[in-house]
């Protein structure tokens, strides 16, 4: 059942929970524990239903935009280790 617990380990609990809460609270507790349920499960729903609705949108964004190509962007070369080149002189001109 529950992690290992029988049928009288749950008949022990309620029966703790009932002396803590007293008879008179436990309808109202479970009214609010239902309440609070209804309102997660309600909050669920919208939350799912906003996501489905923005993935739609997205969707219909993406299918809609052109195609682009991606240039290739230039790099610099940073580096410190950069030498001078310089043209080699032919022996046979003068300067």
């Amino acid at each position: 059942m529950f992690a290992g617990l029988n049928g009288w380990h749950l008949v022990i609990i309620l029966a703790v929970i009932l002396l803590l809460f007293g008879a008179a609270k436990l309808p109202a507790l479970a009214k609010s524990m239902g309440q609070s349920a209804r309102v997660f499960k309600g909050e669920m729903k919208a939350m799912k239903e906003e996501d489905a609705a923005a993935s739609a949108n997205d969707a219909a964004a993406s299918t809609q935009a052109p195609a682009t190509t991606a240039l290739p962007t230039q790099t610099q070369n940073t580096s410190a280790d950069t030498t001078a080149v310089t043209p080699p002189h032919d022996a046979g001109t003068q300067r």
